[in-house]
């Protein structure tokens, strides 16, 4: 299928052969018949991209203090890479989008096959929008049309934020598409509405709208017009839907408003805010997000957790429904915004008239009809590649489950240069699938799992999803008879572990196994390694981990996908204590920072660790930290002998005879070594490179630490 994605890195837009998504749990499979650009965001990010390496940092400050303190700690190889591998990252465009229903996913109820809706979706051919994004598109309003939904759902909700009453008198400073319909949105609800451009064609249909105006092109003063608007009361309220860098808008909104007047941001402008202005007449300003409330949540819109309509009238979802209502009824004109079409053929045109001075309004694309036949999904392609190697004759013939950051980045790269044969490689969507997939070599690219661990090509799995699929597809590779890699952890709950280790048993071909334990492959661990082996004594380890704060929504918090962050992250610091003991572990205990506001439970934790051979490990883990000091550091003490490792950069040595230090010019966290050796196992038909009863117990001990945290809570298993 087409897809349209925009490069950040030059700010090219490209009309790109995908594979079709599938219909996720709580998600809706849609035919695209038509989507509409939204001229504010779209054109933000071409011209983003376009800019330079000095205006994209002038553009994002806060970006720019966060490279700055990764290259303080990690170095600057591994801080270029990690922007480079940003930028690089092809970005799916848009969020408008209409169509039909060609599949359903689990759990969804209230659509079905052939259902005309509206849904947030990208300028795709086929889109799987989860069910809380998505509405019906009500008889008599036409796709183009109902296209426009998402848009006007944006200025509903600044809309609803304003509280407007009938008769009262607002402004909406920038009437682009969403301050035209803005506009109407007012006038429906009986309001008079004073429109603000500099765009003569836009003030034309303003007008059309019921709308006065001011023509800022003609040098008209706004604040003047609208102290006339109001009848010398101040208006009552202030709707800025303009896009602009400048604070000027919002000065002006301070001046013309009455006391306690409110002030709402729909679009984008600068912030450097009066305080006089605000402070004498009490003024109110809040900042309007997106589409209503549920956005960016991911209980409402991954999960469909709807909130009660008797707490929460308007959700987006709702939002939809409302507006596409006023189109069913000739309240809300949206035909005449429309001011340019283009095939999904030509779209890289419409992106060029949209970074162009040429005036526009509404720009929709429209793609082929499907009628009542039965539309053809392709869900693996193959690719050619643009930047690949020729597939060698290795033994580990590789299919890539999960095509992420860190995949694309550092995985992916490891295999290739590993000698593995990149077969086929997935991904949900199957833009990065295709990115990456072209870039390093794959033959194929898919969103199609079930086919890749079916591939009698393939014998070698890597799994780097989100973290709740793990366990699934490793189990099922191993009954396949393939080796598997997986990308820490390698399952959340001891019955998941069970599973895994009841299917490598039962393997077919004795498979290896392994997880992504990078750490204890880095060059400086091995150089520890070996030292400590000739040391008899029981050892001292201290692990700090200054690992930043994450917010409580974010994925990896989620018990159930990411699992927390001691199984997520901190499984690989008992790897790593493990290990440097060369002891198993006999017991661990979790302490929880008392009182830590700020942050998630279990965020901020100190664990102990005793071995079998009398040695002890802490691993201080915290998200209390600043990101200016290393995220990782670890001290040993035995033998009267200790080895100072400072972030995977810079190790010292005191009392150990011959060695005294091991610097690296850049961090190596043994990423690419750990693969290496994995590869290199299944070639030679070696061992596995970590035994599989340390993987087994590893991951059951972060689990049984996970499970018995809690904050200001002592527990010992």
């Amino acid at each position: 299928m087409k897809q349209i994605l925009q490069n950040l890195s030059d700010g090219v837009t490209n009309l790109v052969d995908v594979p079709a998504p599938l219909a996720g749990a709580g998600q809706l499979l849609i035919r695209t018949s038509a989507s509409v650009l939204s001229a504010g965001t779209e054109r933000m990010l071409v011209e983003f991209g376009k800019a330079g390496w000095i205006d994209k940092a002038r553009q994002q400050p806060d970006k720019v203090r966060q490279v700055l303190d990764k290259l303080r700690t990690d170095g600057l190889a591994s801080t270029i890479e990690a922007v480079r591998s940003k930028l690089d990252q092809p970005l799916p465009l848009g969020y408008c989008n209409a169509g039909h229903v060609i599949a359903v996913g689990p759990g969804v109820e209230g659509f079905a096959i052939g259902d005309h809706v509206v849904s947030n979706g990208k300028h795709a051919e086929i889109v799987a929008v989860p069910r809380n994004l998505c509405a019906h598109i009500p008889a008599g309003v036409d796709d183009e049309s109902a296209a426009f939904a998402v848009l006007a759902a944006i200025g509903l909700q600044g809309v609803r934020l304003a509280a407007p009453t009938l008769g009262e008198a607002v402004v909406v400073t920038g009437l682009g598409v969403i301050g035209l319909l803005t506009a109407q949105l007012l006038r429906a609800n009986g309001c008079r509405v004073l429109g603000i451009d500099f765009d003569p064609g836009r003030l034309a249909l303003a007008r059309q709208f019921g709308a006065q105006v001011v023509d800022l092109s003609r040098g008209e003063d706004p604040v003047a017009a609208a102290d006339a608007f109001s009848r010398g009361r101040g208006v009552d309220a202030v709707l800025l839907a303009a896009s602009t860098t400048s604070s000027e808008p919002v000065a002006q909104a301070a001046r013309m408003c009455r006391k306690r007047g409110r002030i709402v941001l729909v679009g984008v402008t600068g912030l450097e805010l009066s305080r006089a202005d605000f402070y004498e007449k009490e003024l109110s300003f809040q900042v309007s997000c997106s589409y209503g409330p549920g956005r960016y949540d991911p209980a409402y819109e991954e999960k469909g957790q709807d909130y009660p309509v008797g707490f929460v009238r308007w959700t987006e979802q709702r939002n939809f429904e409302a507006v596409l209502d006023m189109m069913a009824t000739g309240a809300l004109d949206v035909t005449s915004l429309v001011s340019h079409r283009f095939d999904i053929a030509n779209a890289p045109h419409a992106y060029e008239l949209l970074a162009s001075d040429e005036p526009s309004t509404g720009i929709v694309l429209q793609y082929p009809a499907v009628g009542d036949i039965e539309p053809v999904v392709t869900r693996t392609i193959s690719l050619t590649a643009e930047q690949g190697r020729t597939a060698s004759s290795a033994a580990a013939v590789a299919g890539f489950i999960g095509a992420g950051n860190f995949g694309g980045r550092v995985l992916i790269s490891a295999f290739a240069d590993a000698g593995a044969t990149l077969q086929t490689l997935a991904s949900a969507g199957g833009v990065s699938a295709v990115h990456h997939g072209r870039k390093y070599g794959f033959r194929q690219a898919t969103t199609d799992t079930g086919a890749l661990l079916a591939d009698p090509a393939i014998n070698t799995v890597v799994i780097g999803t989100r973290h709740d699929t793990h366990a699934d597809f490793a189990s099922r590779a191993l009954q396949s008879g393939k080796h598997v890699f997986v990308e820490k952890p390698l399952c959340l709950t001891l019955e998941e572990l069970a599973a895994v280790e009841s299917n490598y048993i039962r393997a077919p071909g004795s498979p290896l196994l392994m997880v992504g334990f990078n750490r204890r492959f880095a060059p400086q661990i091995v150089r520890m390694k070996r030292l400590l082996d000739t040391v008899r004594e029981p050892k001292q380890f201290i692990m700090t981990v200054n690992a930043g704060a994450i917010p409580a929504e974010h994925w990896t918090q989620d018990p159930s996908v990411g699992g927390g962050r001691i199984v997520g992250e901190a499984c690989h610091f008992v790897d790593l204590l493990r290990h440097l003991a060369s002891a198993a572990i006999r017991h661990h205990l979790i302490v929880g920072l008392d009182g830590a506001k700020r942050t998630p439970v279990g965020d901020s934790v100190a664990i102990t660790l005793s071995f079998a051979d009398g040695s002890v490990g802490t691993i201080h883990y915290l998200a209390n930290g600043h990101r200016s000091v290393g995220k990782e550091r670890l001290e040993v003490f035995c033998a009267g002998r200790v080895l100072q490792l400072d972030n995977f950069r810079r190790l010292r040595g005191h009392g150990w005879p011959g060695f005294r230090s091991m610097n690296l010019w850049s961090q190596d966290k043994g990423h690419r070594a750990c693969v290496r050796a994995f590869v290199e196992a299944i070639t030679h038909g070696r061992a596995a490179p970590i035994p599989i009863d340390e993987i087994l117990e590893v991951s059951r001990v972060a689990i049984e630490l996970a499970g018995h945290n809690a904050v200001g809570r002592l527990s010992l298993c």
